[in-house]
Order: C-alpha cells, then structure tokens, then sequence
C-alpha cells in the first residue's frame, strides 16, 4: 500500500472530476453532515454503543489514555482499542472490520478511489524520533537524512564511519557495528521515517527505494524486522549497536530502557531535537497549506529550527455508517479526541508527547466527524 508525495494532488483531483457515483456519494456525505448539531459541550452524548478501534502503534498508547476517560464520562459506550500497525487501521476501517482505523499515514489515491466514503481525520500532532543503542554515548547524536539512508541502504555500516563523525566532532564514536531495525507490519512510522528519507535524499533513497506503510528494504548487515513501536524499542535495548525509528509515545520507555535519540537535519540543514517549540514551527508552517481532506505530509519543511519529522495522527472511519446510531456514537468519541478541554487538552496530550490541533485544523476535523452519518 505504497503512498505517494503527489497525494493531496491526486486526491483533489478524485474529488473533483471522480464518477458520478462517487461524486453523488460524497455530496450526501457533506449534505447530511451539515445537518448535525454539535452541542455547546462540543461534543454529542452519544447512545449506548460498542465501538472498536485499531491501527497505530504510535497512536494507540494515546487511546489506551482516552478510552478511560471518555467512558467515564459516557459509560453507555464501550471501545476496544488495539495497537495493530497503520496499515491494519487503514485496512480495517476499509472494509468495515473496525469502526475507528488509526494512522500515521494519510489515506493515499488509491484508497480514496476505491472507497470514496473513507475520511482521514487529524486527531492530534505527533513526532517520530531516531534511537540508538551505544553503550558510554550519551549525546543527542546530530543525524543526517542521507547519512541515514546511506546506513538503511547498508553502506554506512560502522558508528565511527567518516561521514557519522563529520557531524559529531568531539564524540568518541565506537567502532562497532550498525544494526538497523525496521519495521515488519504495515506501519505510519515507516511511512513518514521513509518519506523523509525519500525527501533528504531524493536521488538516493527517493528514486531507488521510495516511501510507504511498507517498502522493499535494502539488505543491511545484520539488519532486523520488528513488530510495532514496543518491537522497535526492546529490539533496539537487545541490540548493541542498534539505531532504530520510534514514536515519540515510547519517548519513557525507550529513555527508560537507556537508548538516547538524536538530533535530526531539517530542511533547511540543521540539526535540531524534538523539542516542543521546534515540532510547533514545523507545524505552523504546513497548517496553511492542510487542505480541508487533512491529506498532507509534515515532513522536512523549510524551516530554521523546525522538527523535520512530524505527522497529524488520523483517524481512519467511513462516513457512511450501518445505523445513525452507531454514526453518533463514533462522532461523539471523535468530538471528545479534539475538543480542547477533553482529548486534546495537555492532561492526556502530555502523556505521550503529543501536541493538539491548532484552532484552523481542529474545525476542518470538526467538518469532516459532522459527515459520519
């Protein structure tokens, strides 16, 4: 299920000159979802509901956090959560396995054509950080987007390598061996860790390997495959040597299992860490050019102290539902996610390293909850 960086493009293009038949759906769509009331609240009392959910391994510690809350307050719904990869969210929310898909990856062309109905909607701001396993490293290593394609596509394969030691003069770098983790599942980290290589380096990892929930890795040596985000991490603590892409929700448990990150090179060259201020200049720049579908990459934007790897964290639901029952109870959920003084505020947001939608985007996820019919 490969995406492409021509996505909000196409996608636009499918809405605006697709069949008949899409077009007629998706009219419906928007017609009834004008019809919706949002209380004051801003958010519906749903009816009593069984709801699942599943996808993201990055977003699902975020709703391990959520559906406690949310229950508490409305205990008439009941929501299984789990954390089963991005491309498992897309593609159970597709077929109508879940009621909730969650995705660090937008819907790409393809998905949008076969399922018309299907809405990719920004929950909250997420950031993908590099670590690595270096016993007596402690600094924030400066990492480059080519230096780490040239270790994922094997031909940098030792920490003290010339090129690693170029960036990071004044740290002793050991003379072991890489180890590079990638993902085994269909994953939104590997999509968005993959689009900024594809970004960094266009005429290297761009052209030879691409982006995607999954792609065709290079062999690398000793290279290993693991499952979700808590893989990545405990792969990672096993493996000396390792250097691996994990969610910012296991920022404690990889701090905690004694691996450290590094400091990534944005767009315009340099190095910064996933500090709050520097995620939030990434977003600003990019929240004027979100389209209303919320299909849009963060990744690797022109900006001074800017993160280079961030993402809207999706909700993946279809807008036709099989009750106006169970499509208020699914909005309901959703209102609660982003209202500012509920899901989206600092008391949960905090907990994973999160950041809420800024006010624009928080409306145009608001059009599209209205839809869910």
């Amino acid at each position: 299920m490969k995406r492409h960086s021509g996505a909000a493009r196409l996608l636009a293009l499918l809405m605006a000159v697709g069949t008949m038949a899409v077009g007629s759906s998706l009219l419906a769509a928007t017609s009834a979802g004008a019809s919706v009331k949002i209380p004051k609240s801003g958010v519906e009392t749903p009816p009593t509901a069984s709801l699942s959910e599943t996808g993201s391994t990055l977003l699902y510690p975020l709703w391990n956090i959520w559906e406690p809350a949310y229950t508490a307050k409305y205990s008439q719904v009941s929501l299984t959560t789990a954390g089963t990869g991005s491309g498992t969210g897309i593609s159970d929310a597709s077929n109508g396995t879940v009621d909730i898909g969650s995705s660090d990856a937008y819907l790409s062309p393809s998905d949008v054509q076969a399922h018309p109905t299907l809405k990719n909607i920004p929950l909250a701001i997420s950031v993908q950080v590099i670590a690595y396993h270096l016993p007596g490293v402690t600094a924030h290593l400066n990492l480059s987007g080519k230096v780490l394609s040239a270790i994922y596509q094997g031909k940098i394969t030792k920490w003290n390598d010339p090129a690693i030691a170029a960036d990071n003069k004044g740290v002793n770098l050991p003379d072991i061996p890489i180890v590079a983790l990638h993902r085994s599942d269909g994953s939104g980290d590997t999509f968005i860790f993959t689009q900024y290589l594809s970004k960094a380096d266009p005429s290297g990892w761009g052209t030879k390997v691409s982006y995607g929930t999954s792609v065709q890795w290079p062999s690398t040596p000793g290279g290993l495959a693991e499952q979700g985000n808590g893989g990545m991490v405990s792969g990672c603590k096993a493996t000396v040597g390792c250097i691996a892409y994990v969610g910012i929700s296991y920022l404690s448990q990889l701090l905690g299992d004694g691996l450290f990150y590094g400091a990534l090179q944005n767009g315009k060259g340099n190095f910064v860490l996933p500090t709050k201020q520097n995620v939030a200049a990434e977003a600003a720049y990019f929240l004027k050019k979100t389209p209303p579908s919320g299909t849009i990459s963060l990744i690797y934007g022109p900006v001074k102290n800017g993160y280079p790897i961030i993402n809207y964290e999706y909700a993946i639901v279809n807008t036709h539902q099989s009750s106006a029952s169970t499509a208020k109870a699914i909005r309901s959920i959703l209102e609660w996610a982003i209202n500012k003084n509920d899901g989206n505020s600092s008391q949960y947001l905090s907990q994973v390293s999160f950041q809420p939608l800024p006010p624009k985007l928080l409306n145009q996820s608001l059009n599209q909850i209205k839809q869910i019919q």
